[in-house]
């Protein structure tokens, strides 16, 4: 289908008025992004559909188990991914109890709707070696992303104030993202008074509008106490007043946006010998694994992630087992 998936155009009307009430439901029930709307959305009207042809629809009340394994069928043969899959079993499953909440299914049909086993795949971490190097680099030397400048260019011996603002800016980007663990979206919507620099103390707003308080260590606080003192200024232009209370800053003097951030973090950990290409996920699967390999409780980790569900945080127990497996296979004289 051509239209957007937070339209009903095209779907029956019954079909049309019961996508649009689940869409009133995510947004302010459940106060979801609108990523997930979008996704929910376009994912429930695969269901719908395919339940559709030139001959009429299957009135809601009329769907069973059986249509919804038929339709789980189709998307297999269309080779949907089964990462995808468990992700439109899920928007479906949300949909059903909706439609039997509000009495527009007699029962929930998608009650024993079975997901695919999705392969479960470690996150990448750096060791805690490669982050004290990366953290040291970005102290001292300008990344490729913010390097606006070249003193042999220029005759200059001495990088630019512009220059030495973003590279004040990436570290303490950095230190910031792996000291708190953060989300990259928590961190570039942070604002300067999100920050208490004596109490060392950062007010994140998380997933669902769900605020935390997250502290960080020393090196986070120098590394923001330059920037916000000696880099932070040099930035600042008409377009900061936009937002003026904006944490980071762009090298256009905006606030510094998610695509900005990842290319800050994929630069300063590109060089790095034997380890992984990071994303700023990967600091914060680096700073939990740390955390639980340097005897954190999980569900201390738990609060610092900001995780709903302490199953969401047990992924880095398997983490740090797999490391305590490969120096097992190392050390251990009968490995």
């Amino acid at each position: 289908m051509t239209t957007s998936p937070d339209t009903a155009a095209q779907l029956p009307g019954e079909y049309a008025e019961a996508l649009a009430a689940f869409a009133e439901e995510l947004r302010v029930h459940r106060n979801a992004s609108e990523h997930t709307v979008r996704n929910y959305l376009s994912d429930v009207r695969t269901l719908l559909t395919f339940l559709t042809d030139d001959d009429g629809h299957l009135p809601l009340d009329a769907i069973e188990l059986g249509n919804l394994r038929q339709w789980l069928l189709a998307q297999s043969r269309s080779g949907a991914a089964p990462a995808t899959t468990a992700r439109r079993i899920a928007a479906v499953r949300a949909f059903c109890a909706f439609c039997t909440r509000h009495q527009l299914m007699r029962s929930n049909p998608a009650l024993r709707l079975a997901s695919p086993r999705k392969a479960s795949r470690l996150p990448a971490v750096l060791q805690q070696r490669h982050v004290d190097a990366v953290m040291q680099h970005t102290e001292t030397e300008p990344s490729e992303v913010t390097a606006r400048t070249d003193p042999e260019e220029t005759g200059e011996t001495e990088r630019s104030p512009k220059d030495e603002a973003l590279r004040l800016r990436d570290a303490a980007l950095l230190e910031l993202l792996y000291a708190t663990g953060a989300r990259v979206s928590e961190i570039a919507a942070l604002h300067t008074t999100s920050i208490d620099t004596d109490r060392r103390l950062v007010t994140v707003m998380g997933k669902g509008s769900k605020e935390r308080r997250v502290p960080f260590g020393l090196p986070a606080q120098r590394a923001l106490r330059a920037w916000l003192q000696r880099g932070r200024p040099v930035l600042e232009n008409d377009r900061t007043a936009r937002d003026a209370t904006a944490l980071f800053l762009g090298a256009r003097g905006g606030r510094i946006d998610v695509r900005q951030i990842r290319s800050v973090v994929h630069t300063a950990t590109a060089g790095l010998p034997d380890s992984p290409e990071l994303s700023p996920h990967g600091l914060r699967h680096s700073a939990a694994t740390h955390m639980i390999e340097n005897g954190a409780d999980l569900r201390e980790v738990q609060e610092f992630l900001g995780h709903a569900s302490l199953s969401s945080t047990q992924i880095y127990t398997h983490v740090s087992l797999g490391r305590l497996a490969e120096s097992y296979r190392q050390a251990h004289p009968r490995a």
